[in-house]
């Protein structure tokens, strides 16, 4: 029996690679020195891994930026805007985000979510003329590199179905790349087998989906075709059951099958009986993507069976990569006694398998009985029930969720309300948090400064933000939100049933790191949690100040949820203690609210016939945090980065007066989706890539807006960015809204 991982955080305990990457693009750091200290993160994780009780390591998890960007850069698919345009580590970062140390700024290529996840991945762009240049160069070192730490490895790569899936394209015509990038795979694997591979761990998740017959067919004939010679191939599923695929499976030329026995049930007796008796095979049992103690005793006479069944062909794993787990919960010195003893990290995950693997082999279940006790005592704690809170949930009738007006009736209060021009102008909420923002919230919250005086510095910022959305002309305002460290952590610290950690960042994507809250209870708003804010805001101005909240789906998937209740009971929660908020906001004289649910689309279930099923009480949820307010109080919503072509008909379900959402890298694309289904209410397509630093021209702009009125009236249409300006520096914003404004006047005028 061995103890393996299929991937670590690449960040580093306390985000060191946050910081390696911003200064490296900043110019504070040579590239030498970034690679050097990449090597040393690297050589970190596996240290750490190894100490925890990790027998065989992982080797390419490590990414720059992004694991997809990773296998791009390895194939050689480098569109033809980067190429001949500085070294290979500058062009990986345009790729990602438009600019780079060196060479010239282009596009970014399209980001959008890995799978379910709050994961972005950077996708990749294939089309007629892509030709693939296989270069394993930083494998290759990696693998040297890992070597020397003196444990068994295992290098780890995305499959040629899951990248092909994945890429920009249409559906199965993608797929006429397929006999290509076999041949690269081919390549990849001999150079592999050179190297002294011998087990490479190739991940495919995309066999968790309800996938066309056509892919079915190309997964077999792939894993048929390529010659693994020496090497032994591991293949990876996770984040969902793969029992309705284990038939094509069983034929696949490979040497063991990873399972995610955590996300979905799944029959494991079945699938060990029906594949190869000589295939390793590798349970996913403890959960890669949330912080709660395994019961391990639980587990242990779940699989007791198994691992007799299996002997040495069993190897124990978490679910997925930990890279969607924080690193280390013995960071955490500020958290609540009794709600760390629930939590386990990566690392403690690592060491969770360890305990497991010697009850298995022993049989001795003295100490994993003594661990899952501290784990299942969370079931029977006061923190974590609210009789009021969930009373008021069991009255609530999702068919029943309608605001009494319907959008055309709204539309003409809200103008009437409102006089807005056409092309009106606005932003999604957050400007840029810079590092006194940042500075006059760590004074705060470490007592350095009182609550007065933290009060009147953040007050200073929204009022220098108000003056200059009102210097731009920006038709509607918002206050800034320099008062939030993230968009989820902030309204979860102001709601019962929620705890913080310090430490417990994952990645986002890039240098994006996010701090999820944990939700271990009944959840409930314990006050008001911005009026004061938006109140002071619109005393400055005589335009109208949105108010800015995120949304139930949001808070619920941008979070580490409770597992002993259904994420529908608590997201139902979360969707009354905000819908508390929007009633005193528009008491208190808020005309337009935005309630923000980017994360509608990940949080869908992989399988798309248990789509209707979340789609009707997903949307439901959204519907009540504003069904009893006026027809003349509109509400926005906005969404990034999400596929949603598929779900249209649930998207027009929300019923927001105003939708906003990210069309911008991919060149309005996202708006083929109104083909099918045209939208019946405002829309504002993002017209600026807030993800990069390029500065959009005005023609830009001018020409993206023209594409949008191809599905939407100019009487519909909402000009603003794709996302949150948070990330991005005062003076290239400033440009970039300017622009944005003066190409909503220019066809105002047309």
């Amino acid at each position: 029996m061995k103890i393996h991982n299929l991937g670590f955080p690449r960040i580093g305990a306390k985000r060191q690679l946050k910081f390696l990457l911003e200064n490296y693009w900043a110019g504070r750091l040579t590239k030498e020195g970034f690679i050097e200290s990449c090597k040393q993160q690297r050589k970190s994780n596996w240290l750490l891994q190894q100490k925890s009780g990790i027998e065989i390591l992982p080797v390419g998890d490590f990414a720059h930026y992004d694991q997809v960007l990773n296998a791009t850069m390895m194939l050689g698919v480098i569109p033809q805007r980067f190429k001949g345009n500085g070294d290979l580590l500058d062009v990986e970062f345009r790729i990602a985000r438009g600019k780079a140390p060196s060479g010239c700024s282009c596009s970014a290529s399209d980001m959008t979510k890995w799978f379910d996840t709050n994961y972005h991945y950077i996708v990749p762009e294939l089309d007629e003329n892509t030709e693939f240049n296989v270069d394993l160069t930083s494998l290759l070192a990696e693998i040297v590199e890992a070597k020397a730490v003196g444990t068994s490895i295992k290098p780890v790569l995305i499959g040629p179905l899951t990248y092909l899936y994945l890429s920009a394209g249409d559906g199965d015509k993608k797929l006429h790349h397929l006999p290509q990038l076999i041949s690269a795979y081919q390549e990849m694997l001999e150079q592999l087998s050179a190297a002294g591979v011998e087990w490479l761990q190739i991940d495919e998740p995309i066999l968790g989906l309800e996938l066309p017959s056509q892919w079915l067919l190309a997964f077999t004939n792939t894993y048929q075709m390529l010659d693994k010679g020496s090497l032994k191939i591991l293949l990876a599923t996770y984040f969902s059951s793969i029992d309705h695929v284990i038939n094509e499976i069983k034929q696949f030329n490979i040497d063991g099958l990873h399972i995610d026995t955590v996300a979905e049930s799944t029959d494991v007796e079945n699938i060990v009986r029906t594949l190869p008796d000589h295939w390793v095979i590798s349970l996913g049992v403890v959960d890669g993507r949330n912080v709660w103690k395994n019961d391990l005793l639980a587990t242990y006479q779940k699989y007791k069976s198994i691992a007799e069944l299996l002997a040495d062909r069993l190897w124990l794993a978490p679910s997925c990569s930990l890279l969607h787990s924080p690193v280390d919960l013995d960071q955490e010195t500020d958290l609540d006694i009794e709600i760390k003893s629930w939590l386990a990290f990566a690392k403690q995950k690592c060491q969770e398998l360890v305990l497991l693997k010697a009850a298995l082999e022993t049989g001795d279940i003295d100490e994993i009985s003594r661990y899952s006790a501290i784990g299942q005592a969370r079931k029977h704690s006061d923190y974590c029930e609210d009789k009021t809170v969930k009373q008021r949930a069991e009255h609530i009738n999702v068919d029943e969720i309608q605001r009494p007006h319907s959008f055309t009736q709204r539309k003409v209060a809200q103008q009437r309300k409102l006089n807005l021009p056409d092309y009106p102008t606005t932003t999604i909420g957050s400007f840029p948090q810079t590092g006194d923002i940042r500075q006059i919230r760590s004074q705060w919250r470490n007592k350095v400064i009182d609550e007065q005086e933290y009060q009147q510095l953040i007050k200073k910022e929204i009022k220098q933000t108000i003056e200059k959305q009102e210097a731009l002309e920006l038709d509607v305002l918002v206050h800034g939100e320099a008062e939030r460290n993230d968009m989820v952590e902030y309204f979860g610290e102001q709601l019962n049933g929620v705890a913080f950690s310090q430490f417990g960042w994952v990645q986002s994507y890039g240098s994006r790191c996010v701090k999820p809250p944990i939700i271990f209870g009944d959840v409930s708003r314990k006050q008001s949690m911005t009026l004061d804010w938006i109140k002071y805001a619109q005393s400055l101005t005589t335009k109208p100040v949105k108010a800015m909240l995120t949304g139930p789906i949001t808070i619920l998937s941008w979070s580490f949820v409770r597992d002993d209740i259904s994420r529908k009971a608590v997201t139902f929660q979360i969707a009354l203690a905000i819908a508390d908020e929007v009633k005193e906001l528009e008491e208190n004289g808020s005309v337009i609210i935005q309630i923000d649910e980017p994360a509608i689309r990940e949080a869908m279930p992989l399988k798309k016939s248990h789509w209707q099923a979340y789609l009707h009480w997903a949307t439901a949820a959204f519907r009540l945090t504003s069904v009893d307010v006026k027809a003349e109080t509109q509400i926005h919503s906005h969404m990034c980065y999400s596929e949603f072509n598929e779900i249209m008909p649930a998207i027009i379900n929300l019923d927001a007066d105003v939708l906003t959402v990210e069309t911008s890298r991919s060149n309005m694309q996202l708006l083929n989706a109104f083909e099918q289904h045209a939208y019946p209410n405002d829309l504002g397509p993002g017209v600026y890539d807030i993800h990069s630093p390029n500065v959009p021209s005005v023609e830009w702009i001018t020409n993206l807006i023209q594409k949008a009125q191809q599905y939407i009236p100019k009487e519909r249409l909402w000009v603003n960015p794709d996302c949150g300006l948070k990330t991005r520096a005062w003076q290239e914003t400033e440009l970039a809204l300017a622009n944005m404004v003066s190409a909503a006047k220019l066809l105002r005028m047309r």
